[in-house]
């Protein structure tokens, strides 16, 4: 056991260098950096819409439009001119981003139920998230525009009645349904939370598995390159512990890496989601239908989790054992980030369980699909379909577990190479 220890150890301080300590902590920051700019921008996009309006018409309707849009949430700025040109012109040079224009006559047509043209000017000086957001203020004015002169007129016209009865007779009332649970809400909203929250493990472990099978070809090239690995073959311990000890290092160093990429991508994604908070009836909501993980939740997810990355371990070491020097280990990772891609992507875009049964069982038959899938079928309940996949996962790790070692108690760990091409003389 101690002879393990110390080739644990010895595994651990041969992986853990200065460079990756260093790109640990600059990963950390640049995920903070640009978590708080996007932050930035998002806050300004969220704050009240700023319009600027010309107003030819200069009548009490017009000034009441003007008032409605102010109470709708938009800050109005009123320009004044001679003409329209002379507006626009001063806009353009101001660094104005929205002008609204109201036509002479509009509350005169508007008595009469003719409306005239408003016109909106966008001045695009960037194509920025915020320049974005400015954009579809237009929409928004517009439409603010149109709900109160109809409103309006609809009061007129039929006083007795309510604007929005009259608009939207119909009324409905929404329930989601999981499982035997049923809660009033919105089922775009839970599928959205839920979403959020999932959409950061098939990311986190795709960085795992790239980043940690990157640290262990890169090893075992320098032990081959070096010929240190013949030395550790003579030492008196088992090949299959000199297997498990590499695994091992590489997959405790790879969590440790896990948690400092996941905590700079959490500042990362902060920024997209830091002006969007669950409110107290959608946390309800959430707890109604039991879309909360638990202590024991967590715990079957993190196992799933592992055995992913030692799965991807152990064929990295296999793929390793073919390994030249630290070019050829470039590219030896290729077949690897191929097979975690293909279940990341459907995960992203699609849901498994919707694909044809030949398709789904190629997917299920590579073992990093099944983290991806988890956390999902964890919040719906269905623990058998997670169980299943640690279990096949524990399978396949088993049987790489018994390839490597049997690579490794032959001279074959040192005479094997990958050859494309090239005739032996």
């Amino acid at each position: 056991m101690r002879k393990f220890t110390n080739l644990l150890k010895k595994e651990v301080k041969e992986l853990i260098t200065f460079q990756l300590i260093v790109s640990l902590l600059f990963t950390i920051g640049l995920f903070y950096f640009i978590g708080n700019i996007v932050q930035s921008e998002v806050q300004k996009a969220g704050e009240k819409r700023d319009i600027h309006v010309f107003n030819l018409d200069d009548s009490q309707e017009s000034k009441a439009l003007l008032d409605g849009l102010s109470y709708a949430g938009f800050k109005i700025n009123l320009l004044e001119g001679k003409d329209k040109a002379e507006a626009i012109e001063y806009a353009k040079n101001s660094n104005i981003n929205l002008l609204i224009v109201i036509p002479e006559g509009f509350s005169e047509a508007a008595s009469k139920f003719q409306f005239k043209e408003i016109e909106a000017y966008s001045f695009i000086r960037s194509f920025s998230m915020t320049s974005s957001a400015n954009a579809a203020i237009v929409d928004q004015v517009i439409s603010e525009i149109n709900k109160l002169l109809s409103n309006n007129f609809l009061k007129t016209n039929f006083p007795d009645f309510n604007p929005e009865d009259i608009k939207n007779p119909i009324k409905s009332r929404d329930f989601v349904v999981i499982k035997d649970i049923m809660a009033e809400g919105s089922a775009a909203e839970v599928s959205n939370i839920v979403y959020s929250q999932s959409i950061f493990i098939p990311v986190i472990l795709m960085m795992i598995i790239v980043f940690s099978s990157q640290m262990v070809l890169s090893a075992m090239a320098m032990e081959k390159q070096d010929k240190t690995l013949e030395t550790l073959l003579t030492v008196p311990i088992s090949r299959n512990q000199i297997v498990i000890a590499k695994m091992a290092a590489s997959a405790l160093v790879g969590l440790i890496s896990a948690g400092i990429y996941m905590l700079g991508f959490r500042y990362y994604m902060g920024g997209f989601m830091g002006n969007i908070h669950e409110s107290g009836q959608l946390n309800e909501l959430m707890q109604k239908l039991g879309l909360q993980f638990t202590s024991c939740d967590y715990v079957v997810l993190g196992i799933s989790i592992f055995l992913a990355i030692l799965c991807a371990l152990g064929l990295t070491i296999i793929l390793g054992v073919m390994v030249e020097d630290l070019k050829s280990a470039q590219t030896m990772i290729l077949p690897l980030i191929f097979l975690v891609m293909i279940p990341y992507i459907i995960s992203l875009f699609s849901d498994i369980n919707s694909l044809s049964l030949p398709v789904k069982v190629l997917i299920m038959l590579i073992p990093f699909s099944h983290p991806f899938i988890a956390s999902q079928n964890i919040l719906l309940g269905n623990y058998a379909v997670v169980f299943y996949g640690i279990l096949y996962m524990l399978v396949v790790f088993i049987i790489l577990i018994f390839i490597c070692g049997r690579i490794f108690s032959t001279d074959r760990v040192l005479t094997m190479k990958l050859r494309f091409g090239r005739k032996e003389r």
